[in-house]
């Protein structure tokens, strides 16, 4: 039979992996995890920065009950790129402060940020911006005198 004798070195250095091993499950168990709502705000912030623009349509604004019995407010959206129609909702119940959904008005246009490797990846309302328009565009030549402004051209 042989006994393991080790050296005041090795142990040492034992016990300084067994201590490192312990203090990487400690803070592997108390990392601070991003909420959904954190990740959610990180996506819009990014494609307020970074996503391209198109020109899209609002089509309603609705309030759903979630299951956990809270009130949800969406916009429904739609918007074409490149030959393919898509619609997407956003949530906006969180953000209150940037936009009053009574204000909202469906049926105007309005513009949409994407990401360009996932389309369907797009906001209409971020905290930094919003695509939303408060009213149409007026045409410069309805108001422009001597015209007969019911014939364009």
């Amino acid at each position: 039979m042989t006994l393991l004798k080790t050296s005041p070195w090795e142990a040492a250095a034992g016990l300084a992996a067994v201590v490192s091993v312990a203090v990487g499950v400690v803070w592997w168990i108390r990392r601070h995890r991003p909420t959904p709502d954190e990740i959610e705000r990180a996506r819009r912030s990014a494609l307020a920065q970074t996503g391209r623009l198109v020109d899209g349509m609002l089509l309603d604004v609705c309030e759903m009950d979630a299951t956990d019995g809270r009130k949800l407010t969406l916009l429904e959206y739609s918007y074409r790129i490149a030959g393919v129609e898509y619609e997407c909702s956003q949530d906006i119940t969180a953000m209150r402060e940037v936009v009053d959904p009574s204000e909202v008005r469906a049926g105007f246009p309005c513009s949409v940020r994407y990401h360009t490797h996932s389309p369907q990846n797009s906001i209409i309302i971020a905290e930094e911006w919003t695509g939303l328009r408060h009213s149409l565009p007026e045409l410069p030549w309805l108001d422009m005198p001597g015209r007969d402004n019911r014939h364009p051209g």
